[in-house]
């Protein structure tokens, strides 16, 4: 390798030893103003960001291809190799190129990867992207798995454990992988078992001695600043202390420096946060539609719909609420009280005026603490400190009458820290230069030393003024200019007609196509002492600048504590503008087992529809599964998915869209709702449709709510009958779960009559001038029929085929036979589905009325051939 390396030009030399280090990753070389890449790089980032791809000179013999982005710009670039899950290695020039005798002096500062990103231009501003490690330990009998996260841009560090054997441990992973979300997994290079079970974010593989426990543990003590970790709760935790150790060494290897923001640790646990699973998640549509896009105002979400956040904080931890909702109900209860309070004192639109100008605290502080802060960053962050008072009194005003805990806690965390906002605004300039390197980034006053080179520098404009008046006496030159650019310095300009006239100590320093510029001795030796003071300005600008990140550093944890605290208010108050606005109430969470909701209400398709029918749900001890029949579009899936949110909701901590709601403890929510193939795991509709019926009978308890749609319609009709039974039946004697169990089947009302904790519901719809009219309102008992051919008519299958589904339909009905509560139908046959027009029904001759009836369209009857056809028919009845 070292042979190969020494054939190529010096440069290129450095360049594939640094590449050594990075093979994976994309290296961004540092040439002047351009960031390179070479070779097998180049070609990548071309096809990825189209750029162009060129090649320059030969190293080793071969052309050397290359392609480039603009330092200044790089951002964007960035932002979309990282979109393309790319990491990308940042080498920067750290030699002095006048002092360099070969290639300058060059290094790899940064990583930058999809779990470790900080930069705000990189990452979404409402969700976070966090890193995360799995370590797999095996025991005796079962194996345990260790997971550690950290979202590098707010410095929260959070370890689990889950154990069991691995079969349940691969679906109980994909469920907390879709909690978290992680853009990066950290697995060892030799976990393929576990690498297999990952089907989101980028993978990365480091050596398997890094998930080492030992090492794991010190790195953890060392980065809390701790002798130990039991009091954190995770002493006992090996294989995700193993994990944890690992995350550390590669967060801290992308930055380039240790990570002074984090400086805590939370350990999660399963039975924490009510259970949603991947299915759950897309089907309530939480915070993406079922198609996998962000909410939008066609095509909202419940995130998209509560978002009246203020601050990108706020919006994040709503996100982060409504995929995390606690079964501990005391959680709910305190920010129940605190939306209360806020409600009653109208306090909503004040508040959230206030937190407009607060700026993203959070991630500014992590860039602080990663010394990557750029000066509008703290200027921003001086301005949302300034803020505070005005928050605080009026959490304080809110909070006076009501005494709710939480609103009392944020008064507190709101205390504005009076040393680190003094600092910032002596030191930061009230308009600030984007970088620094630009100047005018620190304040006057601040810096005496900075402040007389800057007069150097600002007095120049005085000078020019009186040289010019001199010089334009002394010569005569009326139209003389002195002047000044970055390219040529200091200048006298004269005109080629006035060049006859120039003194004997002018000295020609550039020729125009209209006039000659010169110095003079007098003007040389004031640009060097000019320019010289402006050097030594910028110089100082950028050392006060790094001292102040650094003397920053111990106000780190109280701003992130700050950042924590408005996050909270933000949501709070967003939560309570959108109770009042769209008339929602507290609900009643209580401790005895209940889910009764009163006129309840989806909470996003209500603002989409003109009048939204509010509906009422029971279910309790003696009531646990309600049997939902009705049409196809008569709101069956949006009644299911209604008392499913409007729980979630509760238990969130948020009002609900109720006249009003008793909910009792709730422990995991699952859904089989719709239906998708799964191509791509080679997995049918009905396959999936099963697999998910399964996780259902698995893991439901008697406190989970269950929601199953149209179970066993993806196969034959007899096979999804009994299915459907059975699950149904299981339901209510084993799992004895809250279900509400919608189905086409309509045997299956029948079931009531032998299980007394089940209850039959329907969704009314009405025939009005050969149309149908969907109620959308949920009565007792089961439905009178589905209404499949008028809805088919509705969507437009040709006239032609519902006249034959029609005729076909009357067939099929007629050699029906009835189901008794025992299902002694599964025994019996039905007549063939294929039924030509003319055909007569299998088993028996037709008669002459039922052909009349059969010939007859009512569709496309005038009155008078419909009354004609009513004479007919009762004509034939007379000769039966």
């Amino acid at each position: 390798m070292q042979e190969a390396i020494e054939k190529h030009t010096p440069m290129m030399q450095q360049y594939l030893r640094i590449k050594a280090d990075h093979p994976s990753t994309l290296l961004f070389y540092r040439m002047g103003d351009f960031y390179e890449l070479f070779f097998e790089d180049a070609e990548k980032a071309a096809r990825l960001l189209g750029i162009t791809l060129t090649q320059r000179g030969a190293s080793n013999g071969s052309p050397v291809k290359m392609a480039g982005v603009p330092f200044h710009s790089a951002e964007q670039y960035l932002a979309k190799l990282v979109r393309h899950g790319e990491s990308v290695a940042i080498c920067e020039q750290i030699g002095d190129p006048a002092t360099s005798k070969g290639p300058v002096e060059r290094k790899v500062i940064r990583v930058i990867t999809p779990g470790t990103l900080t930069d705000a231009d990189l990452l979404p501003e409402k969700s976070e992207r966090p890193l995360l490690a799995i370590h797999a330990a095996p025991n005796r009998k079962t194996l345990t798995l260790g997971l550690a996260w950290l979202s590098m841009a707010s410095g929260a560090l959070k370890l689990m454990e889950i154990s069991g054997d691995a079969k349940s441990l691969n679906e109980r992973l994909k469920q907390e992988l879709e909690r978290i979300v992680p853009a990066e997994v950290l697995t060892a290079d030799d976990a393929q078992s576990v690498q297999q079970q990952i089907l989101t974010g980028k993978i990365t593989t480091v050596p398997a001695w890094h998930f080492d426990m030992r090492s794991g543990e010190k790195a953890l003590c060392e980065q809390l600043s701790t002798a130990g970790l039991s009091g954190f709760g995770a002493d006992q935790m090996s294989a995700a202390i193993c994990a944890g150790g690992a995350l550390l060494r590669y967060a801290q290897s992308t930055q380039g420096k240790g990570l002074q923001h984090v400086r805590t640790l939370t350990v999660e646990s399963e039975n924490e946060f009510i259970g949603l699973d991947a299915s759950t998640r897309r089907n309530l549509e939480l915070t993406e539609t079922i198609r996998g896009q962000d909410g939008s105002q066609a095509s909202p979400t419940l995130f998209s719909q509560l978002d009246h956040c203020r601050t990108a904080m706020g919006s994040r931890l709503l996100r982060n609420w409504l995929h995390h909702a606690r079964r501990d109900q005391s959680v709910a209860k305190a920010r129940q009280a605190a939306i209360n309070a806020l409600m009653r004192a109208d306090a909503s639109d004040s508040l959230s005026a206030t937190l407009a100008e607060v700026p993203d605290i959070e991630r500014i502080t992590t860039r602080v603490a990663l010394l990557s802060a750029r000066p509008r960053d703290l200027a921003g962050l001086r301005g949302g400190l300034q803020q505070l008072p005005s928050l605080r009194a009026c959490v304080e005003a809110c909070n006076k009458d009501a005494d709710a805990a939480l609103l009392a806690f944020l008064h507190q965390a709101l205390a504005t820290p009076d040393d680190c906002l003094d600092l910032i605004e002596r030191a930061i300039a009230p308009e600030p230069a984007a970088m620094v390197r630009d100047g005018g980034v620190i304040a006057r006053g601040f810096d005496t030393e900075l402040d007389e080179l800057r007069g150097l520098s600002e007095n120049a404009g005085q000078f020019l003024v009186e040289l010019e008046g001199r010089e334009r006496a002394r010569t005569g030159i009326a139209n003389l200019r002195v002047e000044y650019n970055k390219v040529h310095g200091f200048y006298i300009e004269v005109t080629h007609g006035q060049t006859a006239k120039v003194p004997d100590d002018y000295r020609r320093r550039q020729t125009l196509k209209n006039a000659e510029r010169y110095i003079t001795p007098e003007l040389k030796a004031f640009e060097d002492k000019a320019l010289s003071a402006q050097e030594r300005a910028l110089a100082r600008e950028k050392y006060l600048y790094d001292k102040l990140l650094n003397d920053l550093a111990p106000h780190i944890g109280g701003l992130q504590q700050i950042a924590a605290a408005i996050a909270q208010l933000d949501t709070l108050v967003a939560f309570a503008k959108h109770a009042m606005r769209n008339n929602w109430c507290a609900p009643n969470l209580v401790a005895d087992p209940a889910l009764i909701i009163e006129q309840g209400r989806h909470p996003v398709v209500e603002n989409q529809i003109e009048r939204f029918i509010a509906n009422d749900c029971r279910l309790d001890q003696e009531r646990k599964l309600l049997l939902i029949t009705g049409p196809n579009m008569g709101g069956k899936s949006t009644y299911m998915r209604q008392v499913a949110l409007i729980t979630l909701l509760a238990y969130v901590g948020s009002f609900v869209p109720a006249a009003s709601a008793t909910i009792g403890p709730i422990d995991r929510i699952f859904t089989r709702i719709g239906a998708a193939d799964d191509l791509a795991g080679g997995r049918s509709t009905f396959m999936v449709e099963m697999t998910e019926s399964a996780a259902i009978l698995n893991g439901a308890t008697a406190q989970s709510l269950v929601l199953m749609d149209e179970v066993g319609r993806g196969t034959s009709t007899f096979d999804g009958l009994a299915l459907a039974w059975a699950i149904a039946r299981h339901l209510i004697d084993h799992t004895r779960s809250y279900t509400l169990f919608a189905t086409h089947y309509f045997e299956l009302t029948q079931l009531p009559e032998t299980h007394p904790t089940a209850a039959n519901v329907h969704l009314s719809a009405v025939e009005h001038k050969d149309k149908i009219v969907f109620l959308h309102a949920v009565q007792p008992g089961p439905a009178s029929q589905s209404y499949g051919l008028q809805v088919a008519q509705l969507a437009g299958v040709p006239q032609s085929v519902i006249r034959a589904a029609r005729k076909h339909l009357a067939a099929l009905e007629a050699h029906s036979v009835q189901a008794t509560p025992q299902f002694d139908l599964f025994a019996s046959s039905v007549p063939p589905i294929e039924l030509e027009e003319d055909e007569p029904p299998m088993g028996r001759e037709v008669s002459e009325l039922e052909q009349a009836l059969s010939d007859i369209d009512p569709d496309t009857l005038s009155p008078r051939e419909a009354l004609d056809a009513l004479y007919r028919l009762k004509s034939l009845t007379k000769n039966q």
